[in-house]
């Protein structure tokens, strides 16, 4: 039997074991993938773009599991009543094929994309990192901001978003975290002024300039998260050539990151080089470090396995048959009279 884990049953584990408890449990997940990188069959994401937005493919593999991850992008869903990103994926096993978890990941997504940009954080920014500026304020802003403050110690946070109902909702659903300190400001070059990290989280399938070089100081990490397929960028080019860049699979961030407009012999480091101790993150207090994040079928892999180990100890979940049990597992034909003779009589006609 399959576990299927719905929205409501992901929000349930969040709820019943805290945010600080979700985000630090889900990061040692991530951190131990990270850390093996070498074991995983790594591809970058199959993407069918439109007009509108883009739908995409995630599949990656260990020895042990196979996951993939459906997720799609499309800025102007709101307007329609729907999410900007929705999403799902399984968790397999690699011996057998055999379907142990179908789950979706459009609240998950955003769990481990903030866990993933501290991480990366974590090992980049300055360590007595204090205030955030968190430029867009829409679906993930909350999560950003909550794992940066419990994994980092942010305790200010610098806020903008076009969208002024945006910041609103942001500072609402804030307004009762102890220890954080939110500041709303009109401008993104007035936000992120004295920020020691800077995080950009915007939705527009765009060409777009978010940061400039003028705004970027000694020491800051720019933790880049808007920027994840063609045709869509948050940072002015100049931003990546003020610092040392980051990403998690280089393949694909140059397709899809802020890096695609920088030529091919830009120089970047996998994020999970400096993890592992074999690259240097962070030299100097005063240097500048990017993390181009456009998220990585690694992070969701993590993600279902720790939901499905969360959700194994907590009970949540319906149990579901997705494959077939049979007396004879050759004969698949068998389970049609199967299940028309299992049918009430009446409903047989």
């Amino acid at each position: 039997m399959t576990t299927l884990l719905s929205t409501s049953d992901v929000a349930k584990i969040v709820a019943q074991q805290g945010p600080e408890q979700v985000f630090s449990s889900l990061l040692d997940y991530v951190l131990s993938d990270f850390l093996r990188w070498q074991e995983f069959d790594k591809s970058a994401r199959v993407a069918s773009h439109s007009r509108t937005g883009v739908i995409e493919l995630m599949p990656t593999a260990d020895s042990e599991f196979y996951s993939f991850k459906y997720v799609n992008g499309h800025p102007g869903n709101p307007q329609a009543g729907l999410s900007t990103v929705m999403a799902f994926g399984a968790l397999a096993r690699v011996a057998t094929g055999e379907p142990l978890l179908i789950s979706e990941l459009t609240l998950t997504t955003a769990l481990r994309t903030a866990v993933t940009s501290a991480l990366a954080a974590r090992a980049l920014a300055r360590p007595d990192s204090r205030t955030m500026a968190l430029i867009g304020n829409g679906a993930q802003s909350e999560f950003q901001a909550l794992a940066f403050h419990y994994i980092l110690g942010i305790d200010t946070l610098h806020v903008y978003d076009v969208d002024a109902g945006a910041t609103r909702k942001l500072e609402s659903n804030l307004a009762s975290v102890p220890g954080l300190r939110v500041v709303r400001f009109g401008s993104t070059a007035e936000a992120v002024k004295g920020a020691d990290i800077v995080t950009t989280v915007t939705a527009d399938k765009a060409y777009a300039t978010i940061l400039t070089p003028d705004m970027v100081e000694p020491g800051m990490h720019v933790n880049a998260v808007g920027g994840d397929c063609p045709g869509k960028t948050e940072l002015h080019a100049d931003v990546l050539r003020a610092g040392s860049v980051f990403v998690e699979y280089e393949p694909q961030t140059r397709i899809e990151g802020d890096l695609q407009q920088m030529p091919a012999d830009f120089a970047v480091t996998e994020l999970w080089r400096v993890l592992t101790g074999q690259s240097e993150g962070r030299r100097r207090a005063g240097d500048v470090t990017i993390f181009d994040s456009v998220g990585f079928a690694l992070e969701d892999f993590s993600a279902l396995r720790w939901l499905r180990d969360t959700a194994m100890r907590h009970g949540i979940g319906t149990r579901i048959e997705v494959a077939p049990r049979m007396a004879d597992p050759k004969n698949l034909f068998g389970v049609v009279p199967a299940a028309r003779a299992a049918q009430p009589a009446l409903a047989r006609g």
